[in-house]
């Protein structure tokens, strides 16, 4: 059975003016997420500014999280571990699973460009030390350089049933996500990149979607459409937040601090603050957020 289905949220990080973090609102972040109705929700990743954390903050903001999913067993909680040097992800994704994480997600090294060998090898570590926890290898090329094959993650996942999916951000990533399905063992695969190629991945065989949190209910909605056999509503939906999201996308830094107006706009925490460097909104971009917010005030 795969371990992750439909809406899977990236929980973003709250922080105060003064650039602290938000316990309290993440706390808040979360239980509105799990309300949504998702099957699970993953953190930290890229939209939860991880490589803007200390480690004591992203330790207090975890255990925030496995408090709460401990509370709701049909929702798995996915920790994720990007540390560069093998011994530390492996000794991060084992102390999540004993902390209570249901499945791990897994963003190979990619400073200076390690080795095919050099990344397989660090793939196969932290799948060993945390089997038979379930593992989501994240494929980010946008945002790591990191180059990483069909081939290559089958060869793996033979000899390592715990390698359950795929998180596949390339543009498109249909093509690699039909390629993993069609294949040897066959790998499930969700898409990230905030949706914006949603329908095409729904269409090539991609089991959920990892897009940031801030309005999770729209891609609930759209996922439930397509589930349903409602094509058409589900691209319909997707047609009318491709604007938006396809222009956010442009750098990471600005979904960021879009996600985070929205949610302060929705009441879930009170600032909008982005530890720097960090994308700055202008009249515009701001302009953009409330013209999104109007529209789909049906859903939010």
């Amino acid at each position: 059975m795969t371990p992750i289905r439909g809406v899977s949220p990236v929980l973003e990080v709250p922080f105060t003016d003064d650039g602290e973090i938000d316990v309290s609102g993440f706390r808040r972040v979360v239980r509105h997420v799990l309300g949504t109705g998702v099957g699970s929700v993953m953190f930290p990743g890229f939209a939860s500014e991880f490589y803007k954390l200390a480690e004591d903050e992203r330790q207090t903001l975890t255990q925030v999280l496995l408090a709460e999913t401990a509370l709701q067993p049909d929702v798995s909680a996915i920790v994720a571990v990007q540390d560069h040097a093998t011994r530390l992800a492996v000794k991060r994704a084992v102390e999540a699973v004993d902390a209570g994480a249901d499945l791990i997600n897994l963003l190979p090294p990619h400073y200076l460009q390690p080795s095919r060998k050099a990344l397989v090898k660090h793939i196969r570590e932290v799948l060993d030390a945390v089997d038979p926890t379930p593992v989501v290898v994240q494929y980010a090329p946008a945002e790591t350089g990191t180059r990483l094959d069909a081939d290559m993650l089958r060869k793996i996942a033979a000899k390592h049933a715990n390698l359950r999916l795929v998180k596949v951000e390339s543009s498109p990533p249909g093509p690699l996500i039909a390629e993993l399905a069609a294949g040897d063992p066959p790998i499930p695969a969700v898409e990230g990149y905030a949706g914006v190629q949603l329908p095409d991945a729904i269409r090539r065989g991609a089991v959920g979607t990892q897009p940031g949190c801030s309005f999770t209910e729209i891609y609930v909605e759209i996922w439930r459409r397509f589930e349903n056999g409602d094509d058409a509503g589900g691209d319909e939906l997707h047609r009318r937040l491709l604007p938006y999201i396809s222009y956010w996308m442009l750098d990471t830094e600005r979904i960021i601090a879009t996600e985070k107006l929205i949610s302060v706009r929705r009441g879930l925490f009170a600032s909008p603050y982005c530890r720097a460097p960090a994308h700055r909104l202008d009249a515009e971009d701001i302009r953009m957020i409330d013209r999104f917010l109007a529209e789909f005030r049906e859903f939010l």
